[in-house]
């Protein structure tokens, strides 16, 4: 089938390009090689589709399609959207990633080249012409215009005929298209299909196949998804498509499978979207206002939320009362606390689905937990980690904002309520960064969870970079107690620089004793009911910490390139599963999926990470001007 039939077919709906979830990321000099290929009559492979069946009463382009058939275009969607846009001289609907990839390519009749509009180059320069305008016009429409408009030049234009006729023709090359098809070609099989031919290219996984199967009879599905986590994205949350299709996924089928999803009719998941979503605010309503758990960067076990939202579904959205909230809670910090998602997330979620569609419950779902432990309590070497990346970080956050923890400078209790649901902690070094760093200590002993302590604002600034044995007698004088509420050892001695390794031994003993303590009370169902709190529903919320807004900034400096945000606080694993290294900002898969390497952006961290993330493939950067300079020279 040749090109301009396919755009066509697209336009008309039999056709689609899916909605992947990494979207477009081709870069210009990708578009300039397709587009020369492509007038040299050189190959550019062919397309692979799958023909799937949808709603025949759903109407997609121009009419509604009578056969209830849809083809999704897997292997060629960069070069189909690519081409659609040129030829088009638009976006197809529904785009999503950068537009300027493939606009304003232009062309030179003498030279035959590819190149896009530079003003100081072409302006008034009649070698170059527009792409998009010979395709929308047609060879012979473009030339016979161009010359009624340039008589003087009617010699040159029609010597360049040739080449100008060989540039439209690209719209009528043939593409060979590789059919998918047949009741047994199920998602499972589909992404197997694709992943083994398409072996040295990006992964197509079974979220992605879904997702597109969906926006095939509904095609607003998602941007719907995308506006749900948009508003938990202005409440502090950052949460994927992925994530969100999870939890649809289980709230619709009782199962964590994408390929039963895609068996679930669009009326029925619109209805489901909408439910789940309603879900997902009471999670975190109870999480913020029960753990103090309230934004993105202390909200462990995101995983353990699709459980949690299948046990309020068998209970009608309601549990009896404060007592089981607290004990499903229980189970959710333990989650993250032992890594019960970090491995295998289909599995894991398999597992626990099974054991609640049993009638198991919270308790079958502890047992499973208490498998891979011996039991569940909190030791002193588990405050051992380090960097906000750590899991126990949260657990810290969570004691301070519901044990009644005072601030040492205004002597408020560091509660929710008190706080305002808009307000935030700061990290603070118990022995400041600059004071450890001079002493010799590598950046994890400075990081030690054991030196930290959750403060305002203006508290941390007060302080600054004094050491503990100055400033603390003072604040305790201040506010008698304070101190002591975040488990601070209560030696002077060990206050002092040279004994901070002692400190941080005797304090992880006081927060072992302390997590234990509010774990108990959680699954004896024994702390006092408080009012629910509405942190779903927040807008502009912001973090307080200058190195967390960088990583945030540029997070979102990539994503409004159409370039992938990347991951915060990205593990990397050793070969017995323990953590080596925390990325501050990771792309894996690189930053376009699958067609660069791995990258990571590495603020303050020590040589040895370093090391460790460079032998694990990572190409990184140790500032975001030297990250985006890479991203302006080699990816755009």
């Amino acid at each position: 089938m040749d090109i301009i039939t396919i755009l066509s077919q697209i336009d008309l709906g039999s056709y689609a390009l899916p909605e992947f979830q990494r979207g477009y990321v081709w870069n210009r000099d990708q578009v300039r090689k397709l587009m020369y290929s492509l007038y040299k009559g050189y190959p550019i492979g062919g397309l692979l589709v799958w023909d799937t069946v949808t709603n025949p009463d759903i109407a997609r382009g121009d009419g509604p399609l009578s056969s209830g058939h849809v083809k999704l275009i897997l292997d060629g969607q960069q070069r189909i959207t690519t081409l659609y846009g040129i030829i088009r001289g638009k976006p197809p609907m529904f785009f999503d990633g950068n537009k300027d990839a493939f606009t304003n390519l232009y062309f030179n009749i003498e030279d035959e080249t590819f190149e896009f509009y530079m003003p100081a180059k072409m302006k008034g320069n009649k070698a170059w012409i527009s792409v998009t305008d010979l395709m929308l016009t047609g060879a012979s429409h473009f030339l016979q215009r161009t010359m009624q408009n340039d008589p003087e030049n009617v010699g040159y234009w029609l010597s360049h005929m040739g080449c100008i006729n060989d540039l439209d023709a690209i719209k009528y090359v043939d593409l060979h298209i590789q059919e998918v098809s047949g009741e047994d070609k199920t998602i499972d099989v589909v992404v197997e299909i694709f992943n083994n031919v398409n072996s040295g290219g990006t992964k197509l996984s079974k979220g992605d196949l879904a997702l597109a199967k969906i926006c095939a009879e509904w095609p607003e599905a998602r941007n719907e998804m995308k506006r749900i986590l948009e508003k938990y994205r202005k409440a502090g949350y950052s949460f994927t498509t992925d994530w969100l299709l999870r939890c649809v996924t289980v709230y619709a089928t009782s199962q964590p499978y994408f390929s039963i999803l895609a068996k679930v009719p669009t009326e029925e998941f619109k209805k489901h979207l909408h439910e789940t979503d309603l879900m997902i605010g009471t999670c975190l309503d109870h999480i913020g206002t029960r753990l103090g758990l309230d934004h993105a960067r202390v909200l462990g076990g995101v995983y353990a939320i699709p459980t949690m939202i299948s046990y309020l579904q068998r209970n009608n959205g309601k549990l009896s009362g404060s007592a089981e909230w607290d004990k499903l809670l229980y189970w959710y910090i333990h989650t993250f606390l032992w890594g019960r998602y970090a491995g295998s997330t289909e599995s894991a979620l398999a597992q626990d689905l099974n054991i609640l569609n049993n009638g198991e419950g919270i308790e079958g779902l502890l047992r499973l937990l208490r498998q891979s432990r011996a039991d569940l309590t909190i030791r002193p070497e588990d405050f051992w980690g380090w960097s906000t990346g750590a899991r126990f970080y949260p657990l810290l956050y969570l004691l301070t904002r519901t044990s009644h923890a005072l601030d040492w400078g205004s002597g408020l209790e560091l509660s929710n309520s008190l706080l305002g649901k808009n307000s935030t902690l700061e990290v603070h070094h118990i022995f400041p960064k600059d004071l450890l760093y001079k002493s010799g200590r590598s950046k994890p002993i400075v990081n030690s969870l054991a030196n930290y302590a959750f403060l305002t604002k203006d508290t941390n600034i007060a302080i600054s970079n004094r050491p503990p044995e100055e400033y603390m007698p003072v604040y305790e004088a201040m506010n008698p107690g304070a101190i002591s509420s975040h488990w601070i050892p209560d030696d002077p001695e060990l206050l002092k620089i040279e004994n901070y390794e002692k400190f941080l031994e005797q304090r992880r003993i006081l927060l072992a004793q302390a997590a234990n303590r509010l774990l108990d009370s959680l699954y004896q169902g024994s702390r006092t009911d408080i009012g629910l709190m509405s942190y779903a529903l927040r807008e502009d919320f912001q973090l307080d910490s200058s190195e967390e807004q960088e990583i945030e900034a540029m997070s979102a400096w990539m994503a409004e390139r159409g370039l992938s945000e990347g991951v915060i606080n990205h593990e990397i694993l050793d070969s017995n599963g323990q953590v080596c290294a925390i990325i501050d900002l990771a792309w894996p898969q690189g930053l376009q999926t699958g067609l660069s390497e791995p990258i990571a952006l590495l603020l303050n961290e020590s040589a040895e990470t370093q090391v460790i993330v460079s032998q694990n493939g990572y190409r990184y950067y140790t500032s975001t001007d030297e990250l985006k300079e890479y991203v302006a020279a080699v990816i755009q």
